[in-house]
């Protein structure tokens, strides 16, 4: 009888079984295919490692402007995929290394629930007080003519390809639709981006959006907005315009990234009577389930589908099932595009405190009043937007695009989660010279 079955090895179950591991439990963690779970293998690691290649190339390219003359870059793609592989390897062992030291044991195969403490594993049962789901989610595949078709790839497929397409057409504008548009942009392809919604970045602010907007156009990726895709075969594909008109292009190679849906199939829930839907489990703020015993973490739960996420709901759900009393919280989760410029943002959007009618303050300047910025941004933009409540003057949401937008939203989740108000702000030191203290000005210019 094990204390703890989790079935799932991605962020959000790797997490938990470790943690419940060096809390002197006994855990076993289930895994069909691979540790580190999308994420590692073919989500936010791999795709790193792309962008930062990217990153590199657009560096080179503008050297000249800080007075190095680097040539002409030469791209060898074999070279970044190999990159790509072994970091993916290393940071495997490092999960493995980590949920030994814990004394968590990994059982490989497809997990199925035959009651509430009892997961079957290759014809063979283990039991459990507690277990937890944490199977993630998977591509979504729209109802569009021909998504079938063999030059239609998800964002998996897409990290395996072993050449830089000449063509790339991008359904959906989401992070994952942006940051590939971002690096095949770089590496040369022609890029269009189709997107259903007005504006990208739905999850984002839409006025920082705008600005990420033109940045991308600025570097020749395409934009068709408020554009729904009708078919695609194998010239390429159709979309119905803003103008209501039908657009065809042709297309090498078209990327499916309309989102992302649960795995809920196949693991017996309908077995043990749990309470879901299309969207994911249903689970309260300390990860448990309709079915006692049971609990739930990360994307399967369609809350957050964001990794970091997954981690801290599987470590909440592991402290509540062994008596220690904690909670998940929501406002104050970072979210990053990893496109260059980047986008990172944590709290509440201005559209959110619009429709929720919070009455709030908001200040929005440029990023060249930092002048750590300036010198390393020439001819460079980005902005950082900060929003607090009116009456208290609380900080209720900052989004940033531009610099190390994703190194520096930590700082603004701890404002936001410890209640920080602009008074508090300002008795904060901010390093100097950095952009954060962008961050510092921006929030302390509110009265």
């Amino acid at each position: 009888m094990y204390d703890l079955i989790v079935l799932g090895a991605g962020p959000g179950g790797y997490e938990a079984a470790a943690h419940a591991g060096e809390m002197g439990k006994k855990v076993a963690l289930i895994e069909k295919k691979h540790i580190g779970g999308i994420c590692l293998n073919s989500g936010c690691i791999p795709t790193k490692t792309l962008l930062h290649s990217a990153k590199i190339l657009q560096v080179l390219r503008e050297a000249e402007n800080y007075g190095i003359k680097a040539g002409k870059p030469d791209i060898d793609y074999g070279q970044i995929q190999k990159w790509k592989k072994e970091v993916v390897s290393l940071l495997t062992k490092g999960i493995e290394g980590k949920l030994k030291r814990s004394g968590v044991e990994t059982i490989w195969g497809e997990g199925h629930l035959i009651a509430k403490n009892t997961m079957t594993v290759n014809k063979k049962d283990y039991e459990a007080k507690n277990i937890l789901i944490a199977t993630g989610s998977r591509p979504a595949v729209p109802p569009i003519e021909g998504i079938d078709s063999p030059h239609v790839l998800d964002a998996t497929a897409i990290l395996e390809l072993n050449r830089i397409p000449k063509s790339l057409t991008i359904i959906g504008a989401g992070a994952i639709g942006l940051e590939f548009a971002y690096f095949f942009n770089e590496m040369g392809t022609e890029v269009k981006v189709i997107e259903m919604l007005p504006h990208i970045a739905y999850q984002m602010d839409t006025e920082i959006a705008s600005y990420l907007l033109k940045s991308l156009e600025k570097k020749g990726i395409d934009f068709a907005l408020s554009s729904i895709v009708t078919s695609i075969d194998k010239e390429g594909i159709s979309y119905k315009g803003e103008n209501g008109n039908i657009e065809a292009i042709q297309s090498e190679i078209i990327l499916n990234a309309t989102g992302r849906l649960p795995n809920l199939e196949n693991i017996g829930l309908d077995e043990i009577g749990m309470l879901y839907d299309t969207k994911g489990i249903k689970t309260d703020l300390q990860g448990k389930t309709s079915v006692p015993g049971v609990w739930a973490c990360g994307d399967v739960t369609g809350r957050c589908l964001l990794a970091h996420a997954a981690a801290r709901e599987g470590i909440v759900a592991v402290n509540n099932m062994f008596g220690k009393k904690d909670v998940m919280r929501y406002k104050a989760i970072p979210n990053v595009i990893y496109t260059h410029p980047e986008v990172a943002a944590a709290g509440m959007t201005e559209q959110m405190l619009q429709q929720e009618e919070i009455n709030y303050k908001k200040n929005i300047l440029p990023l060249n009043i930092s002048g750590r910025f300036v010198a390393e941004n020439e001819k460079k933009q980005g902005y950082v937007k900060v929003l607090t409540g009116s009456q208290y003057h609380e900080i209720l949401g900052v989004h940033i695009i531009g610099g190390v937008a994703s190194e520096m939203i930590y700082g603004i989740a701890a404002f936001i989660e410890m209640e920080m108000s602009v008074e508090d702000i300002k008795e904060i030191v901010f390093p100097h010279p950095t952009v954060s203290e962008a961050i510092k000005e921006v929030i302390c210019q509110i009265k």
